[in-house]
């Protein structure tokens, strides 16, 4: 994760973009071409029926449910605990809000149809949410930060087994990175008009 930290540090903002870019279109690639064989037409028409009512229910609903848990735990906490490196606030911090908004729901998209859509719905919810889980490396060393991504995965996990919605899962996935970043964003900015105006 340090040297993960490190790297991330010494990339200028437009490399950080494009890094994050490539590999959320990666995954995005990676989830068609397997589910060209291993998809009939029937499953991929049924987990990607959209039904709004459940959608926002469901889906606004679980990601409420995680927010609260999260913003008391960052509240309560000590902070080194949610500490990532500064690799999220070197993501967020200097994006608009429009361009948070789409950058999560990329990652929300391209991540949930490749661990919720394709590889949950052939090889379970074990396999998907561990998979989900190591691939945010970057909190291997943080053992806090590793747990609440294992619990999240399966907690979505969960709620597209019930639901079998895939939108469902998008829909939380993106609600929760969104006012994360937006929060990320904000602390930025505020922090800015504080040391401004402590200079002048």
């Amino acid at each position: 994760m340090k040297r993960q930290s490190e790297q991330i540090q010494m990339m200028s903002d437009r490399e950080v973009l494009i890094h994050l870019y490539l590999t959320q279109l990666l995954l995005i690639v990676i989830s068609v071409i397997i589910a060209f064989f291993l998809f009939d037409f029937s499953t991929l028409r049924r987990i990607w029926q959209f039904d709004a009512a459940t959608v926002f229910t469901y889906g606004g609903g679980s990601a409420l449910l995680v927010l609260a848990v999260d913003f008391l735990a960052m509240r309560y906490l000590p902070d080194q605990w949610y500490d990532d490196g500064g690799i999220n606030e070197r993501i967020f911090q200097s994006r608009s809000i429009p361009h948070i908004f789409f950058l999560c729901l990329l990652i929300a998209f391209s991540e949930e149809w490749l661990f919720r859509g394709v590889i949950q719905t052939h090889f379970g919810l074990f396999i998907a949410s561990t998979v989900f889980a190591l691939l945010h490396i970057r909190y291997l060393e943080k053992w806090f930060l590793f747990i609440m991504v294992v619990l999240l995965s399966f907690f979505l996990g969960s709620i597209y087994e019930w639901t079998n919605s895939l939108w469902v899962t998008i829909f939380a996935h993106f609600l929760i990175d969104f006012i994360l970043a937006v929060d990320i964003r904000l602390d930025y900015v505020r922090e800015r008009k504080q040391n401004g105006g402590n200079q002048e």
